[in-house]
């Protein structure tokens, strides 16, 4: 053999090797009821040994187990090339200037089929032979910051990205980007709306729900888009993601107002309780809102205090109350409960919490319905418990309430001031009121009606 066949094990090792055939083999494979013609893959590590891996011409992957093969035979040979060809970006002095940050994701990167693994492809080069859309909006430097995926992502690395931020909306550019992933993209953008101060240019996170390998990738579409929002007046931390399937457009959503709502959709990031600030389509932005539009006198200020040992917990029936007292015997400082309608959770933890804010704990309360706010001065749980000290989350987002209690203990750890900073409206997380097109809203609603 001239070339391993990576990730492949036991019989369907064998089996491969017995026919000598080798990974980027063209192959026609002949099972009882069909037969394909595709490239055969190297394999994720991690997959079910029993299968053998081809790329269709359609470019899509399929495995077929290796019992159901009843004939396979070499047709060709072409070794896929990964390694996105580099083409030098084009320097337009007429446009404007854009650093994007990578953390990690799909967003800018390509895939490396024998882990599995996503490969930051971050070179401006790189990008502009991916996306040569890019050089028509603006002038591109690029940062790889972190190489991990989203659910790896935690405080110390906000810190990181906000000072890395700060330095580079201080050094005189028009906006910043960062590719990010998507399951976690909706906490940092959270974290950095709290964290960023004074804030003179646009941030933009943007992600990607399908890989650049795949014909559905919205990676391209998503990265044109946020360099567009990244080049307007906005000054504010947004995400910018499909507002559609079809790739017909982005919407830009409130760092501090928005979640991923389905695990694999390309449009799956909703603007909650509210609507979107804006949508973006074919280079041109159309805001639903008014917007906080860019002041060159001011110089952006990272406060990236944050404390770490703060917990998160999703009330459920039967919760026993030794849960808190995990928190609370192990030096915690905070506890977010995601309670359950206006905010409640059963009496049976009430000493548990009792104990816990007695201790110095501060405990906020959110809801698990996202749509809505906490109501807690509705039915006497609500203010038992506000009796006990629990603060009302109003309508923050558990995510963001989990950020933001984190960040106002870092910044005091005098009660009165945690509790006036937690009803404070900081960055957008605080409404007044839900509008009620916020709960259901569609491209066509908010396009039609006059909204500011």
């Amino acid at each position: 053999m001239t070339e391993e066949l990576k990730g492949y094990k036991g019989k369907t090792k064998k089996f491969l090797q017995d026919h000598e055939l080798e990974i980027w083999d063209i192959l026609q494979i002949k099972t009882d009821t069909s037969i394909y013609d595709g490239i055969l893959l190297p394999r994720n590590e991690y997959s079910h040994p029993d299968f053998v891996e081809i790329k269709l011409e359609n470019n899509y992957n399929i495995g077929i187990h290796v019992s159901k093969i009843k004939e396979i035979k070499k047709i060709g040979k072409k070794k896929a090339i990964y390694k996105i060809p580099e083409k030098e970006f084009p320097l337009n002095e007429h446009l404007p200037h854009v650093k994007l940050f990578g953390t990690g994701g799909t967003v800018a990167s390509r895939l490396d089929y024998t882990t599995g693994a996503v490969i930051p492809s971050f070179t401006p080069s790189e990008l502009y032979s991916a996306v040569p859309e890019l050089a028509e909006i603006c002038n591109l430097d690029t940062e790889i910051v972190f190489e991990i995926l989203s659910e790896n992502m935690k405080p110390e690395y906000w810190q990181t990205l906000a000072k890395k931020i700060e330095k580079a909306a201080n050094s005189g550019i028009d906006g910043i980007i960062i590719g990010h992933g998507t399951d976690t993209m909706s906490y940092t953008a959270a974290a950095l709306a709290f964290m960023l101060h004074d804030l003179s240019i646009p941030v933009v996170l943007v992600g990607s729900q399908r890989s650049s390998d795949r014909p559905s990738s919205d990676a391209a579409m998503n990265l044109i888009n946020a360099a567009t929002v990244a080049t307007s007046n906005l000054v504010e931390v947004v995400v910018v993601m499909l507002g559609s399937t079809s790739h017909e457009y982005g919407l830009i959503h409130k760092g501090t107002l928005v979640r991923k709502m389905h695990s694999s959709a390309r449009h799956a990031f909703r603007t909650i309780n509210d609507i979107p600030l804006g949508m973006v389509q074919n280079g041109m932005i159309k805001w639903f809102k008014k917007i906080k539009t860019k002041n060159k006198n001011l110089k952006t200020v990272a406060n990236t205090k944050f404390e770490e040992k703060i917990a998160l917990i999703y009330s459920y029936p039967g919760m026993k109350g030794e849960l808190i007292d995990y928190f609370t015997d192990n030096g915690y400082k905070g506890i977010v409960i995601a309670g359950t309608g206006l905010g409640h959770v059963g009496n049976y933890t009430y000493d548990a919490i009792k104990r816990a804010v007695e201790e110095g704990i501060t405990v906020l309360m959110t809801t698990q319905t996202l749509h809505g706010f906490v109501g807690m001065n509705v039915y006497s749980t609500g203010r038992e418990l506000q009796n006990l000290g629990v603060i009302p989350g109003k309508n923050m987002l558990l995510e963001v309430a989990y950020v933001k209690l984190g960040w106002v203990l870092g910044q005091t750890s005098d009660p009165d001031e945690i509790k006036t900073l937690l009803l404070q409206n900081i960055a957008g997380e605080i409404l007044d009121r839900e509008i009620p097109i916020a709960y259901n809203y569609d491209i066509d609603s908010l396009l039609s009606k006059k909204l500011f």
